[in-house]
């Protein structure tokens, strides 16, 4: 079966405006920018294997190798919601972004099940309370989940298309999809395994309803206790949570009792935080503040969006029990400045995702936590578009894979 995700989507052309809500398939391919500008292996329970680094995107002298896990990320300062208001007023006559004020989404026409009562906020509308009592920074409305479908392409090339990591049999029964949104990876998946049932779980009702026929989706809280029988999941697989959790070594616990023997888990998730290898992302800049504010918003509701700055999918999955713990990092440029064909690629998309929705990222999180007002949203998210169009400014994100295996004589 043919699914957005199997699509081999081109980018975006470098230095150009992405139309809002783009089809992937229709992107135009980037030129390369301009000379300017994971390791693997079993482990140990107690310690991650690591093997050959994985190329970076190229710095404008040298291409960088693996990143090393970052230190506690430093977020006081980060500029305040009411500067770059100021500084968008400024330039406003000159540099005024037509999207701007564009978030007209109302909430979902009411219907029977309250599953479907969205929560708006700002005009975006968001899980219904019947789902989960937990708080959820993402939308769930077309603008945002459009441009999510731009990020699983960039995401899926970041990593050679690879739909897993883990050794799997050809065999396997029943696969897991924890936070499936509109379920990319779970069809896919499903299309490769048709054998295979796979089970997608999300807390909006927001995926199709044409899906290979070993494809079932639930409305399930992974934050909560899972009621799935133990020892049923040949693979439990974890994509693009950041932030969604506020206890992972409980999560992890859960695959574990989930996970038959010798079955897997695997986590794939990045860091908001925007960095570079030369100092082009400058303190202070739209960029350099994006990820720290929304790393210390995060912290102030209890949870950690820095997963690829730190070891808690590695130790989170030891502590639960799994062994053979691997990681594979990557660092994913924000715009198409790489000298790598393919990582320019990646640029491309990752641009052309906050391009399209910017707010939707950073809406919930700095007007509900931090206090910011729509205006200076705005006015932020035009400024880190403004950073994106600027080919001398090299940031990228860390991203990290984690897979780890559940014992073979586990009970």
């Amino acid at each position: 079966m043919s699914t957005p995700a199997k699509r081999k989507a081109e980018s975006p052309a470098p230095g150009s405006s992405p139309q809002p809500k783009p089809a992937p398939a229709g992107l135009a391919s980037p030129t390369p920018a301009s000379p300017e500008r994971a390791s693997t292996g079993p482990a140990s329970p107690k310690a991650a294997s690591t093997g050959p680094s994985t190329p970076g995107p190229a710095s404008p002298k040298k291409a960088s190798g693996a990143s090393s896990p970052a230190a506690e990320v430093d977020t006081s300062d980060a500029l305040t919601g009411a500067h770059w208001l100021e500084q968008e007023e400024l330039e406003r006559s000159e540099d005024a972004d037509s999207s701007l004020g564009s978030d007209a989404e109302s909430s979902t026409a009411s219907v029977a099940s309250s599953i479907f009562a969205y929560r708006t906020i700002l005009g975006r509308t968001y899980h219904s309370d019947a789902a989960t009592s937990t708080e959820y920074w993402a939308p769930n409305d077309d603008r945002h989940l459009d441009s999510l479908e731009i990020y699983y392409h960039g995401v899926e090339l970041l990593n050679d298309f690879k739909l897993h990591m883990s050794p799997l049999k050809d065999d396997i029964e029943r696969v897991l999809d924890i936070g499936t949104g509109k379920g990319y990876w779970a069809i896919d998946f499903a299309d490769k395994f048709p054998n295979c049932e796979v089970i997608g779980t999300d807390i909006s009702p927001v995926q199709p309803s044409w899906v290979p026929p070993n494809v079932r989706f639930e409305i399930d809280d992974a934050s909560k206790p899972w009621t799935y029988a133990p020892n049923s999941f040949d693979l439990v697989h974890i994509r693009f949570l950041v932030g969604a959790i506020e206890d992972w070594d409980a999560l992890y616990r859960e695959a574990y009792k989930a996970c038959k023997p010798g079955g897997w888990i695997e986590h794939y998730d990045h860091s908001p935080v925007v960095t570079s290898d030369d100092g082009s992302v400058k303190p202070g800049s739209a960029l350099d503040t994006y990820g720290k504010l929304l790393a210390k918003a995060a912290r102030k509701i209890g949870r950690d969006a820095t997963l690829a700055d730190n070891d808690t999918m590695e130790e989170g999955m030891k502590a639960a029990g799994f062994v053979n713990v691997q990681t594979k990092r990557m660092k994913m440029p924000l715009s198409p400045w790489s000298a790598d064909k393919r990582l320019n690629d990646v640029g491309a998309y990752a641009r052309a995702t906050l391009n399209d929705d910017v707010e939707g990222v950073i809406q919930f999180l700095f007007s509900t936590v931090l206090g910011w007002t729509q205006e200076e949203i705005n006015a932020f998210g035009s400024r880190v578009r403004r950073e994106l169009l600027d080919m001398s400014i090299h940031g990228y994100y860390h991203w990290k894979y984690v897979w780890a295996q559940k014992p073979e004589d586990a009970e």
